[in-house]
């Protein structure tokens, strides 16, 4: 599946189906469809309701402007046939089949799972873990001799052997020689179910019992819990280390970051200083903030000192992590949210994840039949199966063609399963005979039957669950939303050059570098060298003229050219803005020619990232204009207001 919601919206949407609403209860029609205002109030709160930023909570008037412009786009995408595609279809099908799978189980709802849920959304759970790995569908003999491998491995670590040394040693986890089996810290949903159980069970300092997952066999060590802090919001202004940083690179990086750090001392603003000096250019445009995270979501190298700030404003001095220098500043810290407030959300991701709660099959289809009213017709099954008992050639089950039958072998709703319709079924499937026909017949029958219940329950799905035909729309919406996206705007953005570059022309003037000394930094190995060549580049004479004149050997001079703002490179700082004597510089075997420049825009491969972002607004913002000509939109404002109202 590809990355279906990743770049859609920060908010989804959901739309169910309208089927007879009262002109009066319309919010808005949109071309051909109408929408309630039921409908709207419960996309609004369910998405309004999950953002944890005050700030970007959207009004009912606010956001029902997205939900119209998301809706223009799909009905864009119906008019241009996305949805007849087979490879849409395939897709959808696929989501759908997810979607479906906890549906077609029994998940129990009680409240002692949902506090055990809760409790764990408080905590973070440090690990380390070691991988035996054995596919889900394994014969029996591989499964046993992974659990005995297992076995051996945690008797070794129990009679002295450091976990740490053995996930080194043993784990079929490739990212095990790396990091030694340590997972760091995490929180409920972020591990497969039965890790996760293993991880809040296993108390402090003890290795666990093997656990199974689909992945294998785990053995894992509890290092840590700690109480979770929430998610906070915070401002970064970063010295990013280059991919292969030399020691004289890495001094420069912690000199300038130092500097920022004094500014920001001093008072000047640090969203400016963020827009300013930061090399996290996704941030620095907005003043360097990042969205809200977790604890247990960063390094931490980056995470620990942050949440150590102790109030809004708050921030650090230079911290290092493995990909440069930064400094933090906290903006918000929203606290784990009480239970209440989060009882809702929980109990739709323990309906997604089958693995947190399910009793046996066997007693959901009990369920089943009991609703749907099943009768099997026991003296039919046992004839049609001695039938077939008789068709097996070499030992594989052989249905001769043409060959259907019309008798009733249950009834389930009121709908009539067959033999033809068993047959069917037994066509598409390779039967091999075990030893015994007979047994044979009755497990394919016991298969077939559950099957065709679990099938039919498949398909009612829609209709008894209201959430889930609004899941269903919400990625059907999703996908034709993202397929006409990228036809009418991304690809359009990153392909069309020559409106790109117009575009270019026209906004040049929106990202622009400070002031800053254009030049170069000369190192030579001896003074008279030195003046030599500062005196003939002073009559303005090409620096590569000046080399082949004197002869010089390359390795006696090193030339740096470039364009510096105030902060970047220590020597530029003490000539151009009296900044102190760089540590090592030598004034007597070294120079700085250049000059001043005032601020001027970046060019176009300078802020390339920036002015595609910049163009694929300007193409959508030409395309919603397009697209509510094409649909005529009608806004119910005396509705609207009530939902305003509460």
């Amino acid at each position: 599946m590809k990355r279906l919601f990743y770049s859609i919206l920060l908010v989804a949407f959901t739309v169910f189906s309208v089927h007879a609403q009262k002109k009066q209860d319309i919010v808005v029609t949109i071309g051909n469809e109408t929408v309630s205002a039921e409908e709207f109030r419960t996309i609004y709160e369910r998405n309004n309701g999950n953002i944890t930023d005050p700030a970007e909570r959207k009004t009912p008037g606010e956001y029902l402007d997205l939900f119209i412009n998301f809706k223009l786009k799909v009905l864009e995408a119906k008019a241009m046939g996305m949805d007849t595609l087979t490879s849409f279809r395939e897709e959808l099908a696929g989501y759908r089949a997810e979607l479906a799978a906890p549906y077609l189980t029994d998940i129990s709802y009680n409240e002692k799972l949902l506090d055990e849920t809760y409790r764990r959304l408080t905590l973070e759970v440090n690990a380390s873990h070691l991988l035996v790995t054995v596919p889900q569908n394994a014969a029996p003999e591989d499964t046993m001799k992974a659990w005995n491998r297992i076995l051996e491995i945690r008797n070794e670590i129990l009679n002295g052997l450091d976990f740490n040394d053995a996930a080194f040693k043993y784990s079929e986890d490739p990212s095990a020689r790396q990091n030694m089996g340590s997972l760091g810290w995490f929180t409920v949903f972020q591990m497969v179910t039965p890790f996760e159980d293993a991880a809040y069970s296993t108390p402090e300092g003890e290795v666990s019992l093997p656990v199974r997952t689909r992945f294998g066999y785990h053995l894992l060590k509890v290092n840590g819990q700690r109480r979770a802090m929430g998610e906070i919001k915070v401002a970064h202004i970063m010295k990013m280390f280059p991919p292969e940083m030399t020691p004289e690179t890495r001094e420069r990086l912690k000199k300038s970051i130092d500097s920022v750090y004094v500014q920001a001392k001093k008072g000047v603003e640090f969203a400016s200083l963020a827009r300013v000096h930061s090399d996290d250019q996704r941030s620095a445009a907005n003043g360097g903030e990042l969205p809200y995270f977790a604890r247990s979501r960063m390094i931490p190298e980056f995470s620990d000192p942050t949440f150590a700030l102790e109030k809004d404003g708050d921030f650090t001095a230079p911290i290092e992590t493995d990909y440069g220098f930064h400094i933090i500043k906290r903006i918000d810290l929203q606290p784990v949210p009480e239970f209440e407030k989060v009882k809702r959300e929980l109990e739709d991701r323990i309906r997604r994840d089958p693995e947190r709660s399910t009793q046996s099959r066997e007693i959901f289809l009990s369920r089943l039949k009991d609703q749907y009213r099943f009768s099997r017709n026991q003296e039919t099954v046992d004839k049609q199966s001695g039938k077939l008992t008789g068709w097996f050639t070499d030992g594989v089950l052989s249905i001769p063609d043409g060959h259907t039958g019309n008798e009733v072998l249950f009834v389930l709703d009121g709908k009539e399963f067959t033999a033809g319709d068993w047959f069917g079924y037994l066509k598409s499937a390779r039967i091999n005979e075990n030893g015994d026909p007979a047994a044979t017949i009755r497990s394919q029958y016991d298969a077939w039957e559950e099957y065709a219940i679990l099938k039919y329950e498949d398909s009612r799905l829609e209709s008894k669950h209201p959430e889930f035909r609004s899941l269903v729309r919400e990625y059907h919406d999703g996908l034709l939303l993202f397929a006409v996206s990228e036809k009418e705007i991304w690809k359009k953005a990153s392909e069309d050059t020559t409106g790109l570059l117009a575009f270019y022309d026209i906004n040049r003037d929106k990202y622009r570098w400070g002031e800053r000394f254009r030049g170069m930094i000369v190192r030579c190995e001896t003074p008279e060298l030195k003046e030599e060549i500062e005196d003939k580049l002073d009559q303005e004479i090409p620096l590569e003229e000046i080399l082949d004149m004197i002869s010089v050997d390359e390795n006696l001079v090193s030339v740096q050219e470039g364009a510096w703002s105030k902060g970047e490179n220590p020597v530029i700082d003490f000539y151009a803005w009296n900044g102190p004597q760089p540590q090592g510089w030598d004034s007597a075997r070294g120079f700085v020619k250049g000059q001043l420049t005032g601020p001027e825009p970046k060019l176009l491969e300078e802020a390339r990232g920036y002015h595609i972002s910049d163009y694929q607004q300007f193409l959508e913002d030409n395309w919603i204009k397009e697209l509510r000509a094409k649909y005529p939109v009608k806004i119910n404002k005396k509705v609207l207001k009530k939902i305003g109202n509460g």
